[in-house]
């Protein structure tokens, strides 16, 4: 089973991703995982886009796709793979056509945005262990303070309201694009994220079952 994962920032599919790995037996491919690895492993395109992520600068899609060509060519993605982060783009799903990937469905993970800027913005983590708490959903026991280390609980800059917003501005424009590029050519599959991780779960992996 070759399959993409679609959904906005927050939306959970970094979750679902673990969940499908661990059943489906196949690997994730994350976006952010690769070129890290890439990067320890000195390939040719990890050194490439080294030059770019030292500066700072977005790494050229051309070596983000070679990057991730190679990936696929590994002997743990013989039965599929999951692809959670690319392609963000049209041009990014036109190149993985080209390689001859044959990606056999793309799931699309829906969630409101309203929703998803509670989930983000409700965030709070440990500053001294990096526990993860959440104002609505995992509260600590003493309001503020990690149960494991007593640390103060924060809220990271990514999940302050406003930039969770903007994340989202970026995805509508230049990701959501990708749910018509795929219906059309038919491998388009949606599931409505719900509040509780097992619901959401149980929908993902029925809308998986017939594949192997």
């Amino acid at each position: 089973m070759k399959l993409i994962l679609l959904g906005a920032p927050g939306a959970g599919k970094g979750t679902q991703a673990e969940i499908i790995c661990e059943t489906k037996k196949i690997p994730t491919i994350s976006t952010g995982n690769i070129l890290r690895e890439a990067l320890k492993n000195g390939t040719e395109m990890g050194l490439k886009a080294k030059t770019y992520m030292e500066s700072g600068q977005l790494v050229p899609d051309e070596i983000l796709i070679g990057i991730i060509k190679d990936r696929m060519k590994e002997d743990d993605c013989k039965n599929g793979f999951i692809l959670d982060g690319f392609p963000r783009t049209i041009p990014q799903a036109e190149a993985l056509d080209q390689m001859g990937a044959e990606i056999d469905v793309v799931l699309d993970i829906e969630v409101a945005d309203e929703d998803i800027v509670t989930r983000m913005s409700g965030r709070r983590v440990c500053e001294k262990c990096g526990s993860s708490y959440h104002v609505l959903y995992k509260q600590p026991k003493e309001e503020g303070k990690c149960d494991a280390c007593a640390g103060a609980l924060v809220q990271r800059k990514d999940d302050h309201p406003d930039t969770v917003k903007e994340r989202l501005q970026v995805y509508h424009t230049q990701t959501e694009p990708l749910k018509e590029y795929y219906s059309k050519q038919g491998k388009l599959r949606v599931v409505h994220g719900q509040d509780k991780v097992e619901d959401t779960t149980r929908m993902v992996l029925e809308a998986l079952e017939d594949l192997t």
